[in-house]
């Protein structure tokens, strides 16, 4: 094996679930070399692609399909905050979730989305139809918490959604009163 098709196979071992840009930027390599790396260590099995929620991710081929999806939804910061936050807190309301991580209703709601259909979150109702999001493998996704280590890029791009979605929130909350 090559020296960079060697640094590229040890990232991805020691990052699961790394995306395609935070490896060329760890590894400060240029897009096209190491595309031509990652087909070659696919073909020889060392590597395993998959694309969710925009972002191809990389693993080795150890990582069962749960895990490579969830993995991939806790590369992101805020879906890591509210999954942390249920931790922390057990079973909660979406609204207490939302305070609690410092996010828009509707951000929460992308996020869940992504977390109950890689079956991280399940949201349970009560008689009255309320929902309470409860986690549905707590042990398995703790570990799964602790191998993601996130980059100071994938938290500033979260950082930013959450810094537009709270503006966006704000505009349409002064609209709202001026109607």
């Amino acid at each position: 094996m090559t020296g960079t098709r060697n640094r590229i196979a040890q990232q991805v071992r020691r990052n699961p679930g790394i995306h395609f840009n935070e490896l060329t930027r760890t590894l400060d390599l240029a897009p096209g070399q190491v595309q031509y790396h990652l087909r070659k260590l696919q073909r020889s099995d060392d590597v395993l692609e998959e694309s969710l929620y925009g972002r191809t991710h990389y693993y080795t081929p150890d990582y069962g399909t749960w895990e490579r999806g969830a993995l991939a939804v806790l590369r992101r910061e805020t879906a890591r905050d509210v999954l942390v936050y249920l931790m922390a807190n057990g079973p909660s309301a979406p609204n207490a979730v939302a305070d609690g991580v410092n996010i828009a209703r509707s951000t929460l709601e992308w996020h869940l989305n992504h977390l109950v259909e890689q079956d991280l979150v399940e949201k349970q109702r009560d008689a009255r139809n309320h929902v309470t999001l409860v986690i549905t493998h707590p042990e398995e996704t703790a570990r799964m918490l602790r191998l993601v280590e996130p980059s100071i890029a994938d938290r500033l791009v979260d950082r930013f959604t959450r810094l537009v979605d709270g503006l966006l929130a704000t505009e349409q909350a002064k609209n709202g009163d001026n109607e």
